[in-house]
């Protein structure tokens, strides 16, 4: 396989599930996606381990990498992902990189710079200055932040329900959309449920849909919401462009942001007064394509 071309393996470890993809030259050799269950990307022996066991699982018998790379969830700074990039490499004796994975995007597009803006259960925006070096900003956990993600909308959802509630309004389809899929009796419920959460993000994240269902049926709360939302992910952007990042190109991700067209068109408004200049572009390829492509480089 390796004598006619070298084997590139790309990684995406998502929060939810994870991607591999490998090829050799352009013939697929792999194509693999699996729980991301068992990922612990802050114990690098541990992360080294399971994605060498990864690999091993999706290859062919005796097919040995000739470059990996890998976007981990939860691989938030320089110092964490090198020393991931370090304890992968005594599994694999070939070049290896890791990175976030909302930094899979820009390549994955087939850009060389340029923004990641990633909503899905949480947010997050990636860039890099003009010297390399990685900037992230948001990503926080929808305790304090991912503003903009499904858990974040949630969130936000609650207090503006909570709000209108103290200002002895009556439940409106927000109120009611929250309380039916929470499977609560009343407003003042809603604490108790949420804070009940043994994995806040997940758990929180599944009930985004009641929130742009209730912006449908016309609740001004709901809508409010979403705006709210559309302007922190566009927030994000500005604190890269501050930065130094170049954010001509936004390479948008998430399947919150990307599945809620009224989310998207939040964004995209936003964005235009926030960074003028600054293009939304919609990823339509899987991000582990991203990976590929950074391992290629690496060759």
């Amino acid at each position: 396989m390796q004598d006619s071309a070298p084997l590139v393996v790309g990684i995406d470890v998502g929060g939810t599930k994870t991607h591999l993809r490998a090829l050799a030259g352009d013939t697929p050799v792999a194509d693999h996606v699996r729980t991301s269950s068992g990922w612990r990307p802050h114990d690098p022996v541990a992360a080294a381990s399971w994605l060498a066991t990864l690999v091993s699982d999706a290859l062919p018998a005796r097919a040995r990498p000739s470059a990996v790379a890998v976007g981990g969830h939860a691989c938030e700074t320089p110092r964490q992902c090198a020393q991931l990039r370090t304890a992968l490499r005594l599994h694999f004796d070939t070049p290896a990189l890791v990175v976030g994975d909302a930094e899979l995007l820009v390549p994955a597009a087939g850009l060389d710079k340029g923004v990641g803006l990633v909503a899905g259960t949480g947010s997050v925006a990636v860039g890099r200055l003009p010297d390399g070096t990685p900037v992230q900003v948001g990503g926080w956990g929808a305790v304090l932040g991912d503003e903009g993600g499904a858990a974040g909308l949630v969130r936000e959802a609650a207090r503006a329900v909570w709000a209108a509630h103290d200002r002895g309004e009556e439940p409106d389809a927000l109120a009611r959309g929250l309380i039916g899929s929470l499977g609560v009796s009343e407003v003042p419920a809603l604490g108790a449920a949420l804070e009940s959460a043994s994995d806040v993000s997940a758990e929180w994240g599944r009930h985004a849909p009641a929130v742009f269902a209730a912006a449908a049926e016309g609740s001004p709360l709901a809508r409010a919401v979403i705006a709210e939302a559309g302007e922190a992910l566009a927030a994000l952007v500005a604190r890269l462009a501050v930065r130094g990042v170049p954010v001509d190109d936004v390479v948008v991700a998430g399947g919150t942001v990307l599945a809620q067209p009224a989310l998207y068109e939040a964004f995209t408004a936003a964005l235009a007064g926030a960074v003028p200049g600054a293009r939304a572009r919609p990823l339509r390829v899987a991000p582990v394509t991203g990976a590929v492509a950074l391992a290629r480089a690496l060759l």
